[in-house]
């Protein structure tokens, strides 16, 4: 690999400035994020676009916050203007867990460390930024903003608050990926017209007076109950959000309009998806893949995780209610090519240490690659916010082909001794039959090649929850179909004399779950020999349907009643089925049984002596399965990690 200098980073000081012979910057970024040169980090793929486009572009990683705000104002004031990226996961799901406690580390953070960012970076750096320099426009983007540009519900505060430009003072959100409208806004801002009179870009969020909106409030628009009438009324909210996700789930999207106090939030309607060529061209800007020179021999626990990994593509059609990939990405799949992907596994194959395993080479979901409609203009008009539920769109084109041969390729490069596959499968869509008999081919191929050539071990795959009721809630297939994989996946590990372990995801709290279901997860999971440990609760993030259900108390497609576990009694009440198999959870576990009727289960999940007084000292001890696959008890903490939160809150990576 070669050796790097200074100046193949973005400057992040004053004398990395002057380095490159600049007497100022156009655009200057705050990161709350350590600055990694890679694509997966939302910071350096901005700052690298507008490189790419001759602009000068800054970088002040996680600048401190306190005192006289120095790191402030260490670049002067930009040409065009700041932009604010607040990480690559919201601050307040990347600080707490669901139970609202620290964290072990902030992954994103050198060594792991908790102080080196604030709670809602952008509203504390924009603020600061319109106090030094009030005449400047801010611009916000990333996770934080694109999850907050409407009336939300915050569950770290636990009450509704309005778009984030209000509580921020910033002139400008760019929502989702934001390579496109970056570009669009420094021309403009080139071109001398003010912050406060660009208002057509597409993809961005900003504040006006009624007379002031672009052609005034027009019939195409769609208006949402006022961010007032939201916190009057929970179903207000709950409506409004139905809107919200379809619209960012649409290929031709409608202008969204909202007031809050005498001002509107007017969202509007994102750019097409991108093309292959277009990003290609992103994934092949001049990245050093590294860490800035000045974490040198230190720890950035996330690049840690991805920094031999590949992403092969963008977007994801699952649309599960909990996650917030297709409200930052969309649901429409855009691939690289395969050339663009072996250029950047060899960049890969070239770091230092590089052994010639690849730990992920996959996306938001492991194989959606090549997956789209097959009739366009039907796409055109679908508002569903996911292409597989209820059920698989019967347009969706499943075959598993074009992503075979981009692991056929991968795998014939010399360097590479094996690529694994770390990102989540969607088991639903190699069980789906076709009515094309290539298609389900390639699903049975892709199937035995991703458990005999790419598990390391363990095979990571989210059912979530076993209840159907549930499931349908979170939008994710029947608990079935997880039965049925596990059955292929323990048959191909006999055939092939392997010893690997499936790994299922579950959460508990979820809205519409109740104690009981969590009851009969323990049961059906205690049948397939599972002994949970890779477990979460529900935790109410920005913009995700779950979320909106959670806190109105309704569905927002159907506005039934749905009920949440919400207090720490009624959660942990649900939580500790997970650890039936704990004699510590024994006595209290039974005693909920009994409390909600249940009592039947006992024995099922006891059965010797499942009428004792004292189950603790007398619980049998769980017996080792005597095939060839490995019985399937999960050695992961039991306390959930930020990596895992991170498949569902992360959208750029």
């Amino acid at each position: 690999m070669k050796e790097h200098l200074l100046t193949d980073w973005l400057p992040t000081t004053r004398k990395e400035v002057e380095l490159r012979g600049w007497d100022g910057v156009d655009v200057i970024l705050f990161s709350a994020d350590a600055y990694v040169d890679h694509p997966s980090f939302g910071a350096a793929v901005i700052g690298r676009t507008l490189e790419a486009q001759g602009y000068r572009v800054a970088i002040v990683p996680q600048p401190d916050w306190h005192g006289d705000f120095r790191d402030f104002k260490k670049l002067g004031r930009p040409r065009l203007f700041f932009g604010i990226a607040p990480g690559c996961m919201d601050s307040m799901v990347n600080k707490y867990t669901a139970n609202r406690r620290l964290r072990s580390e902030d992954a994103y953070s050198p060594d792991g460390r908790h102080d080196c960012r604030p709670e809602y970076p952008t509203i504390v750096y924009s603020r600061i930024l319109k106090q030094l320099y009030p005449d400047v426009p801010v611009v916000l983007g990333g996770i934080e903003a694109s999850l907050r540009r409407l009336t939300h519900y915050d569950y770290w505060q636990d009450k509704l608050r309005p778009c984030i430009l209000c509580d921020s003072g910033a002139d400008l959100i760019i929502y989702g990926m934001g390579e496109k409208p970056i570009v669009s806004l420094c021309r403009q801002l080139d071109d001398g017209i003010p912050i406060s009179q660009i208002r057509s870009i597409p993809q961005t969020v900003f504040l006006a007076r009624q007379n002031d909106i672009p052609g005034g409030i027009g019939q195409q628009d769609i208006v949402l109950h006022s961010h007032e009438q939201c916190l009057r009324d929970k179903r207000a909210q709950a409506e409004n959000f139905r809107h919200i996700e379809e619209e960012s789930n649409k290929m031709h999207a409608q202008r969204l309009i909202q007031a809050v106090g005498s001002m509107f939030a007017v969202v509007n309607p994102p750019y097409p998806p991108m093309t292959t060529e277009e990003l290609d061209a992103s994934f092949d800007l001049p990245y050093t893949r590294l860490p800035h020179p000045k974490y040198k021999n230190k720890r950035i626990p996330a690049y840690e995780m991805i920094k031999h990994s590949v992403n092969i593509h963008r977007g994801c059609f699952g649309g599960c209610a909990f996650c917030t990939i297709s409200a930052h990405q969309g649901k429409f799949i855009v691939c690289r090519s395969k050339e663009s992907i072996l250029k950047e596994v060899k960049q890969v194959c070239q770091l230092p240490d590089f052994k010639g395993y690849l730990s992920d080479l996959g996306g938001p979901s492991a194989n959606m690659y090549g997956m789209e409609g097959r009739n366009k203009a039907a796409c055109e008009r679908c508002k569903r916010p996911s292409c597989i539920h209820p059920q698989i769109c019967p347009n969706l084109n499943t075959d598993h082909s074009r992503l075979l041969d981009v692991y056929h390729a991968v795998d014939a490069l010399p360097e590479v001794k094996k690529s694994f596959i770390g990102s989540g499968v969607r088991y639903d869509l190699l069980l789906h039959q076709s009515k094309d008999e290539k298609t389900n081919e390639a699903a049975r191929q892709y199937t035995r090649e991703l458990i005999c050539r790419h598990v390391s071990g363990r095979l990571k795959v989210a059912p979530e929850h076993t209840s159907d009721a549930v499931l349908r809630l979170m939008r994710k297939p029947s608990f079935a179909l997880f039965d049925q994989f596990k059955r292929i996946f323990d048959r191909i590990n006999r055939e092939e004399g392997l010893n690997q372990q499936i790994i299922p995801y579950f959460i508990s709290s979820h809205p519409g779950c109740h104690e009981a279901d969590m009851a009969e997860l323990a049961v059906k999971t205690k049948r397939l020999d599972f002994h949970l440990e890779q477990v979460q609760d529900f935790t109410p993030t920005p913009m995700t349907v779950s979320t909106e259900t959670w806190y109105t108390g309704f569905d927002p497609y159907t506005l039934e009643p749905v009920f949440s576990a919400k207090t720490p009694r009624e959660k942990l009440a649900q939580r500790q089925y997970f650890f039936w198999y704990k004699p510590e959870e024994r006595r209290n576990i039974e005693a909920s049984l009994r409390r909600i009727g249940r009592a039947d289960l006992i024995g099922q999940l006891y059965p010797a002596q499942a009428v004792s007084r004292n189950p603790i000292n007398k619980a049998k001890k769980p017996t080792n399965s005597k095939s060839h696959v490995a019985d399937h008890r999960t050695k992961q903490h039991r306390q959930e990690k930020p990596g895992d939160q991170r498949r569902r809150n992360r959208g750029q990576r």
